[in-house]
């Protein structure tokens, strides 16, 4: 917003404006007061030796003073600005790709309140400690679908990933090859010391896939951080029937299906690209500590260039103006030195007319 050429910060500001409206209303109400009861005296012949010559000016000219005093304060708190420098900048951060492991087993209740449900918890918080890194969402069972892009807009990734389940899955298993697969293009190429994986899953690593492509991502120099999700205990598989019956999912055999974590073979991937190992167990904020001490000392890079607008503040100006209001409101003499004796003669004369009538 622009008013008298100055744009305006903080417009909201200006229903401070107001307030020197009130005071003007006030101020107005008092002097037509003033005025009022002076011309209950135009019948004494003193009345010119009661009030200084004047007067009535100097009273307007107060009220007009503090007026102004308050629109100049108003302005000011408006943060108006005028003119303003350009300077360079750059934009420094991270690429992440988060790959969250959707298969079945991610609904078995060994952490609270299930797996799938702790994980999306976990990343949410992540997104929203992203200080200017960029992130992805990946989302992988059997094959990995991209569910988001590399973006800095933490808002939209965490909508994106509130709509993520087991439903969407086309194949079942854990294919963590192919989620670092996926991960690595949605990375540039030309950017590895700067960029990272995190695999939030449950997965075994039972074909070998996944320590394959992790020594392709090391090649690369780009660095695989793995969120255990579950215990080595594990627990059983949930199914719910349309009819609402849960059961638990059973092998050919007929044996109920147990999914433990594997914390050897996750150790492994992750250390193959030097990253690092956590269970979702050994911490309250896993995935919050493994960002701030293993991924944010990475090296940053810088991916956006430009010059930003620096206003220049202006609102000294009305502050100003305002302080010189209030001084001279403060200084100015409604009536000259002994002015008070003749008022005090004329509040009686104004008494005994009262009386009179």
């Amino acid at each position: 917003m622009t008013l008298f050429g100055f744009e305006l910060l903080r417009p909201e500001a200006l229903a401070w404006l107001g307030a020197a409206l009130a005071l003007a209303v006030f101020g107005a109400f008092g002097l037509a007061r003033r005025a009022r009861d002076r011309r209950r005296l135009s019948g004494i012949k003193a009345i010119g030796r009661m009030f200084p010559q004047g007067s009535v000016t100097r009273e307007r000219t107060r009220v007009v003073l503090a007026v102004l005093a308050a629109l100049f304060l108003g302005l000011a708190a408006a943060g108006p600005v005028r003119g303003y420098t350009l300077r360079p900048v750059e934009r420094r951060g991270l690429d992440l790709v988060v790959c969250l492991d959707t298969s079945r087993s991610m609904l078995v209740r060994d952490v609270k309140p299930d797996r799938l449900t702790r994980a999306k918890r976990e990343i949410s918080a992540l997104f929203q400690e992203l200080a200017g890194d960029r992130a992805a969402l990946i989302a992988f069972s059997g094959e990995p679908r991209e569910v988001a892009p590399l973006t800095h807009d933490a808002a939209t990734l965490e909508k994106l990933l509130s709509f993520v389940d087991t439903e969407d899955n086309t194949l079942g298993g854990t294919d963590l090859g192919g989620a670092i697969e996926r991960a690595l293009l949605a990375l540039e190429a030309e950017s590895s010391s700067s960029q990272a994986i995190v695999l939030v899953t449950d997965g075994e690593d039972l074909s070998g896939h996944g320590q394959e492509v992790a020594k392709r991502a090391a090649e690369r120099g780009v660095r695989v951080f793995v969120l255990g999700m579950g215990t080595e205990q594990g627990g059983k598989i949930p199914l719910v029937r349309e009819d609402g019956v849960e059961s638990f999912l059973r092998d050919r055999e007929g044996k109920e299906v147990v999914s433990a974590m594997d914390v050897g073979s996750l150790t492994a991937l992750a250390e193959a690209t030097g990253g690092t190992f956590l269970a979702s167990t050994q911490s309250p904020t896993p995935l919050s500590d493994l960002y701030h001490k293993r991924i944010k000392q990475l090296e940053s890079r810088v991916y956006e260039t430009g010059e930003e607008r620096v206003p220049h503040d202006r609102f000294q100006w009305f502050l100003a103006l305002a302080l010189a209001c209030m001084l001279a409101e403060f200084a100015l003499r409604e009536r000259r030195a002994g002015a008070a004796g003749a008022e005090s003669r004329a509040s009686a004369a104004v008494a005994r007319t009262e009386v009179a009538s």
